[in-house]
């Protein structure tokens, strides 16, 4: 078995402080490390951003993001940030070192937590989330594999590479970022984040530990997606039936749908989930937004609960009691009643019939034609659809070519007729769908553009070929509009561009100048003689090109650079050693490089001096060639 490749950081000392000892987790983006800090002798975790990714500026603004986010939190349940750097070109993070596993790690070895670990977990990351919401930053990347669970009982959250600070509305960008288990309904429609949806990411995360498993199963990204848009969170005890009512409650409450019925932000979610743990009577004194929390029962409003009006709302209706005596009493009374309505029924039937006609001829009985309202504002379709009687119930999807905010289609289409006070589903627009993203590098660059318009995008252009070494015609990477490297998802038609490799740079050594250039030009590229360069080589001849030197790093098509020409071997003059005692002219010789050898054996050369050289004293030629020395020998 081939062992595997030794990891070149390990033992090596970053920025002269931090000694790398081991690997401890791999992550999409980064490497993280166990290291000592030899200045403040202590351990500390190092997160090195992988050097494939170091070029794509995206991402090193989001690596360099999560020290910013991190930074500005002091919280005992958020990982602390310590430093932040760049060595031999790669970012880094040094960040608080805490042994211990995550809640991922937990929920496979046990499947589901119970009710007060799950709780005790829960306060924890609900503490962290309302410090960072505090501080004015959404975490957006809340999930089981970001809370460590410490060996000596600490809980805490980190990772903040995809924080942001919050404005009015915090966007994703051009793609959706986080994991899409966790991923908030406004998240997939809009791309919009603030505190309300990462606390849809804790209902999630909650959920799975009371649980066991996520609330959306899907075998696509997309299909799980579209459940977080379109459906509703179960309660935790439809799957385990141990599961209070308090908590399929605060669960609901977390998870509605509309950001408007969650809790604000951390602090507010975090004080009812602290009140619940300390047993006080929920309600006395608790705002609980209605929907999503008691029953299924759909109310824009805030409703204030006591505990005697949450006991009144739970418990059943009674019974009316129901006597022999009451049953006789009631019999007497439909037998009275069944004469009358029978006198009173022939008379209503000669009525209905005439009537009949005239209701559903031209009356308010009569049916209406549902209008064509695609494209137009929503208070118009709205307005279109009431003119004609008809009730809209306004509902989101997707759509290319109406913008966010318009009316999309009806649903039955139009055209259908129907009922007068029918109600009508009128679609509004949430924009493009946001689609998953093939991969791409590697493909050959026709597959790639067939992969790019079948997976729902359009296909922009090659921005550039570069001489990067791989197969040529190969895609390198994909980009958006803007440059910017493309995320897992984006949004329907939105433009890819590629990034294609043109192959390795050719070889034009022993070439001529003239030779040399031609090939270049054959490949996009030109040669710029004002940065030629001459060199001595000892097998190609003088005037023939050596290499090519690139003036730009990569080297792209249409891109200029230089030729390195030879001169040939380089000559070296012979010494005159004439006069000169042979060992010391031998040595001399020697010294500048020269193959050197005489006839004179070794035990009289002390008393040989040297009187000429093969070849002769002056003559040029190259270094290491032979050279005998003769001489006289005097006893």
């Amino acid at each position: 078995m081939t062992p595997a490749p030794a990891d070149p950081l390990i033992g090596h000392t970053i920025d002269g402080r931090y000694v790398i000892r081991s690997r401890i987790a791999r992550g999409g983006m980064a490497m993280v490390y166990l290291a000592n800090d030899l200045r403040l002798e202590r351990r500390v975790a190092i997160k090195v951003m992988h050097g494939h990714l170091v070029e794509d500026e995206n991402f090193v603004r989001r690596f360099e993001q999560e020290a910013r986010s991190a930074a500005r939190l002091a919280h005992p349940n958020v990982i602390g940030v310590f430093d932040q750097g760049v060595d031999s070109g790669l970012p880094y993070l040094v960040m608080e070192y805490l042994p211990g596993i995550t809640l991922r790690d937990l929920l496979k070895q046990q499947r589901r937590l119970t009710d007060d670990q799950a709780l005790e977990i829960g306060e924890a990351i609900l503490a962290g989330l309302a410090a960072a919401h505090n501080a004015g930053i959404v975490h957006r990347d809340l999930k089981p594999e970001n809370v460590l669970l410490a060996d000596d009982g600490r809980i805490k959250i980190g990772d903040f590479g995809l924080a942001r600070a919050v404005s009015a509305n915090t966007t994703t960008g051009q793609a959706l970022l986080g994991t899409i288990a966790y991923l908030s309904p406004e998240l997939v429609t809009r791309g919009i984040a603030d505190a309300r949806s990462d606390l849809y990411a804790f209902g999630i995360v909650l959920f799975e530990m009371l649980t066991g498993q996520q609330p959306f199963q899907g075998e696509q990204a997309m299909q799980i997606a579209y459940q977080h848009a379109h459906g509703e969170v179960p309660a935790p005890s439809s799957l385990a039936p141990e599961v209070s009512p308090q908590l399929d409650r605060f669960v609901r409450w977390l998870t509605a749908r509309d950001p408007e019925q969650r809790p604000l932000n951390g602090a507010e979610a975090l004080d009812y989930l602290r009140e619940m743990r300390g047993g006080a009577p929920l309600g006395s004194t608790r705002v609980l937004p209605v929907t999503g929390v008691i029953g299924d029962a759909v109310t824009p409003s805030t409703a204030v609960l006591s505990g005697a009006d949450r006991a009144a709302l739970a418990a059943p209706e009674p019974a009316a009691p129901v006597t022999a005596v009451d049953r006789a009493r009631h019999a007497g009374h439909r037998r009275a009643r069944k004469g009358r309505l029978i006198a009173a029924l022939a008379a209503l039937l000669v009525a209905v019939a005439g009537g009949v006609g005239l209701w559903y001829g031209q009356g308010p009985g009569s049916q209406v034609e549902i209008p064509e309202v695609g494209g137009m504002a929503m208070d118009d379709a709205q307005a279109a659809l009431v003119d004609l009687h008809l009730k809209p119930s306004v509902f989101e999807c997707a759509s290319l070519e109406v913008p966010v905010g318009g009316a999309v289609r009806t649903e039955p289409e139009a055209g259908t007729r129907v009922d007068r006070d029918s109600v009508i589903r009128l679609c509004q627009s949430s924009g493009p769908r946001s689609l998953p993203v093939p991969t791409l590098v590697g493909l050959a660059e026709d597959s790639a553009i067939r992969e790019i318009k079948d997976a729902g995008f359009t296909f922009g252009k090659v921005l550039e070929r570069r001489f990067d070494g791989g197969a040529k015609g190969t895609v390198i990477l994909a980009v958006d509009a803007e440059g910017q490297g493309i995320g897992e998802t984006a949004l329907e038609q939105s433009e890819v561009n590629l990034l294609v490799s043109a192959g390795s740079l050719p070889k034009v050594e022993t070439l001529t100048v003239d030779a040399a250039t031609q090939t270049l030009k054959s490949v996009g590229l030109t040669v710029d003689p004002a940065h030629q360069v001459t060199s001595f080589h000892d097998e190609i001849p003088e005037g023939q090109v050596i290499a090519v030197v690139p003036l730009a790093d990569p080297v792209r098509m249409g891109d200029s650079v230089a030729l390195e020409v030879s001169k040939g071997p380089q000559l070296f003059e012979i010494p005159d050693v004439k006069g000169m005692p042979l060992q010391e002219a031998m040595d001399l010789l020697a010294s500048r490089g020269f193959d050197v050898s005489t006839a004179v054996p070794d035990g009289l050369r002390r008393y040989a001096t040297a009187t000429s050289t093969t070849p002769e004293a002056g003559q040029m030629v190259r270094k290491g060639a032979a050279v005998q020395v003769r001489a006289s020998i005097t006893l």
